[in-house]
């Protein structure tokens, strides 16, 4: 890359003022989008980067954003990281993203910023920061929150309708006649918001079908992964009388979920429906493909970026430009959702009706309602056997592993 390339290069290259190239980097004045794109291009041609020590003399900011997430290895989170850098970039902003782990004194240390000097403000997903905590960062960091409000605080707070979007997928199941459904996510605790939300749209819709909440096929998990998935839906075919759809707060579990069915020696959606929530790239290519609920994750993240830059600017303000006085509570912003449904919630063949119960033990021979022994019928005498043109011979194969 070359070294001592400034705005002044990358303007001549462009064919605008300097000025022009600043707010374009920057992301603010008014210009076209042909100018944004032959200046963007200018920019990666001479390899030019703001020089954040100037910017900051400038204008005291640095224009380094920090977003803490609480797990990078749960994909949701790694694709909303993505649409996030970008949105940054768009703005000539550095993104740095660090995973939490759900620890309260981490989550604390990187609201209040105290991992990096250099950062302007904080996009946070919180798991386990208390009210007061929360407080203290959002007073002395510029701040916005990821997921279901748990504070109320005054900072941004960007979110999707959790219930409504849980109550649309419920009831697209119940639409494919499916009528025991079970919810597995169920999280207990004061950090469970977003548990509590999926449940409530997932019993809204039962109630409205006059199917009564049955707290058996709403299973407790630890976490959202895949094993979480998995042994909670072996739980539940377990059951004496098995759902026949399953609504998973999370694409993972979903994705254990279709492996636990799929070992029973059971099929999607012929015995048991699945679907989950987050739209993650593996939805698309998992065997059978996903439905789930897709969050607007470009949406989350420009709603997050463009709320926290408004922050900076104003510490003191509304960075919504809504007087204090006329604010019911902290700003809440709510981004799409949309119901996407694919080949895991289908209609049934013809002929299925859902996984097999657990049959009961047999009684032993001679006890109270056991059936009386019958005479085993003598064997035919052998006769020619039959040519069959359906794989005789060959080993059956066991069912594919998911990723």
């Amino acid at each position: 890359m070359r070294t001592g390339i400034g705005l002044r290069e990358v303007a001549e290259r462009a064919g605008v003022s300097m000025r022009t190239v600043s707010n374009v980097v920057r992301g603010t004045g008014r210009f076209s989008e042909a100018t944004r794109v032959r200046v963007l291009r200018a920019v990666d041609e001479l390899g030019y980067r703001p020089n954040t020590a100037a910017r900051r003399l400038r204008t005291g900011r640095s224009g380094v954003l920090l977003l803490a997430v609480p797990e990078l290895t749960m994909p949701y989170f790694a694709e909303l990281a993505g649409h996030l850098l970008r949105q940054a970039a768009a703005h000539g902003c550095t993104l740095l993203v660090e995973a939490t782990g759900g620890r309260p004194r981490t989550e604390l240390d990187l609201a209040l910023g105290r991992t990096d000097p250099l950062v302007d403000g904080v996009i946070l997903s919180p798991l386990a920061l208390d009210d007061r905590a929360a407080a203290r960062a959002a007073a002395r960091t510029p701040l916005v929150l990821l997921g279901e409000r748990v504070h109320d605080l005054p900072c941004p707070h960007v979110t999707i309708d959790n219930t409504g979007a849980a109550r649309e997928a419920t009831e697209h199941l119940l639409a494919q006649g499916r009528r025991r459904i079970a919810a597995v996510g169920r999280q207990t605790g004061p950090h469970a918001a977003t548990s509590a939300t999926r449940l409530t749209g997932y019993r809204q819709a039962l109630g409205q079908a006059g199917i009564a909440y049955d707290e058996t096929l709403a299973p407790a998990v630890a976490a959202y992964h895949r094993a979480d998935g998995a042994d909670a839906v072996r739980a539940l075919l377990d059951l004496p009388e098995p759902p026949d759809a399953v609504l998973c707060f999370a694409d993972a579990m979903a994705q254990g979920a279709l492996h636990a069915v799929r070992e029973r020696g059971l099929t999607t959606p012929d015995d048991v429906a699945v679907v989950g929530f987050d739209d993650i790239e593996e939805a698309r290519y998992s065997a059978p493909p996903l439905t789930t609920v897709a969050p607007d994750k470009a949406e989350i993240a420009r709603l997050a970026v463009t709320a926290l830059l408004e922050r900076i600017d104003d510490r003191s303000g509304d960075p919504l430009g809504v007087p204090d006085g006329e604010r019911p509570g902290p700003p809440l912003l709510t981004a799409g959702h949309r119901l996407v449904v694919r080949a895991s919630s289908g209609p049934r063949t013809a002929g299925r009706a859902g996984p097999p119960a657990v049959p009961a033990a047999p009684a032993p021979p001679g006890a109270a309602g056991a059936p009386a022994p019958v005479a085993t019928p003598a064997p035919p005498p052998p006769s020619a056997p039959t040519r069959s043109t359906a794989g005789a011979g060959r080993t059956p194969r066991p069912p594919a592993p998911t990723r």
